[in-house]
């Protein structure tokens, strides 16, 4: 099988039971270090539902990264732009990052936007300054073709995955192989992320574990890292800056209902 994401012939790592009951094999890329299943033919069967039960650090990943992320979006770019989550989920971080006051939109194939309804993206909400991958490309099959779809969109990308350790772990030796929800099927070293940023004309920065950013802009990983530290000056900036949109949104829902059509900007 080839790799998906630089066409190497990759070799079989080693297999394990997906959702219980099929026997999947895992590949490994020499060239890129990308660790990826085989075709997986099983995930219109795991995305019945788009939540992932076993996820139940969901809340508090979105209340710990929408205290990370302000502070990246203060640090490289434009607080007074717009933002889109892809792969947003119910769009509860959409909801928590327009509650703070940035221009935030929804955007997933799979789940239904619940706490974010009427402020899904569309193409007359205009440029977006930065998107944002939750925990989203490890759910990638064709990573190059998905991260190609949010460069249209925006040339930065703040994403998390959880990188590879090294050397690469077998079956049952990391637990974000998670193969008893099957959603999980591409891995990433910085290795990989590297060769992707180069494959598009990125920079890429990493805290070296599960926070990334695609960039065109020339930053360092010690900028970087010290982006991702919230304390006093982000919290005072977003009180001295931004605005929140909760009052604002609810009063803009009430008034597209009240002449019949969707919500939009």
């Amino acid at each position: 099988m080839r790799c998906p994401i630089c066409n190497t012939e990759n070799h079989v790592a080693f297999s394990a039971t997906v959702i219980t009951k099929y026997a999947v094999s895992y590949f490994s890329c020499g060239n890129c270090g990308f660790v990826h299943t085989q075709e997986p033919y099983w995930l219109e069967e795991v995305y019945k539902e788009a939540h992932n039960d076993e996820d139940t650090g969901s809340l508090q990943r979105n209340l710990f990264l929408s205290k990370i992320v302000p502070s990246v979006i203060f640090s490289f770019f434009n607080p007074h732009g717009r933002f889109l989550d892809f792969g947003g989920g119910h769009g509860v971080f959409c909801r928590l990052m327009r509650d703070q006051g940035f221009d935030y939109f929804w955007k997933d194939a799979y789940a239904k936007n619940i706490f974010s309804r009427g402020f899904e993206l569309s193409e007359h909400n205009g440029p977006v300054e930065m998107v944002t991958a939750i925990e989203c490309f490890e759910h990638f099959p064709r990573p190059v073709e998905e991260i190609q779809s949010m460069l249209a969109t925006s040339a930065n990308i703040f994403f998390t995955t959880d990188l590879l350790p090294s050397p690469v772990p077998g079956a049952g030796q990391w637990y974000y192989y998670a193969p008893t929800h099957g959603q999980h099927i591409s891995f990433y070293s910085l290795k990989t992320l590297s060769f992707l940023a180069a494959h598009f004309g990125l920079n890429v920065y990493s805290n070296g574990s599960n926070i990334h950013l695609f960039t065109k802009k020339k930053l360092t990983d010690s900028k970087f890292k010290r982006a991702l530290k919230t304390g006093f000056l982000v919290r005072q900036k977003i009180r001295m800056m931004m605005k929140s949109r909760t009052k604002q949104d609810e009063e803009l829902i009430i008034a597209r209902k009240k002449q019949g059509g969707k919500v939009t900007k």
